[in-house]
């Protein structure tokens, strides 16, 4: 009788171990149809239309008194285009799209002072852009955006002696991750 109630206590023990990960195995077989099936949230494809192999991106016009940012926006964002998407950069004229965008805001900002001498000791970089990105294919906007920002900060206090161009650069870059992040998903 003691024979048979270990053999008992032996299989049950030997198939727990098995029965968990087929368990788990199961339920994950069971959901990744799911997160494939819609066109949101997660999916085994592309997140970029198809349609569209080319775009182009002149250079964006500059409303401020802050000279040589629209070269280093429009240099970042085909940066970005390379790094992120499918599409390939090319002239307007073939393109199946265009960005075209306008620098309205560049503002420099005190974040915080030295509190004895009253030098800034943080400031915040704000760049804003209003842009389109259209279908020349069929003269269709895609999507538009106006005052889209982005805000990068540094600090120039002595010992530290980040120079205004860091953060300048830094909020070129995240303005540029984010408007192109906007692209992909405005269909």
């Amino acid at each position: 009788m003691t024979n048979t109630a270990n053999t008992a206590n032996t299989t049950n023990m030997t198939s727990t171990p098995i029965l968990i990960p087929l368990l788990l195995l199961l339920a994950l077989i069971t959901t990744i149809p799911g997160c494939a099936s819609s066109n949101k949230g997660y999916t085994f494809g592309s997140n970029h239309d198809q349609s569209i192999k080319t775009i182009a991106i002149p250079i964006f016009k500059n409303n401020t008194l802050q000279r040589g940012i629209e070269v280093q926006l429009t240099e970042s964002l085909n940066k970005q285009v390379r790094a992120r998407t499918p599409w390939s950069l090319t002239k307007s004229a073939n393109a199946d799209t265009t960005l075209v965008g306008v620098i309205t805001s560049y503002t420099l900002t005190q974040i915080s002072q030295a509190p004895r001498i009253g030098l800034p000791q943080e400031l915040a970089v704000r760049i804003t852009v209003n842009f389109e990105w259209r279908d020349n294919r069929t003269g269709d906007l895609i999507i538009a955006r106006n005052n889209y920002s982005a805000t990068s900060t540094f600090v120039p206090q002595k010992g530290v002696g980040e120079r205004i161009e860091h953060g300048q650069r830094q909020a070129i870059e995240e303005l540029a991750q984010d408007l192109i992040s906007q692209l992909r998903q405005s269909w």
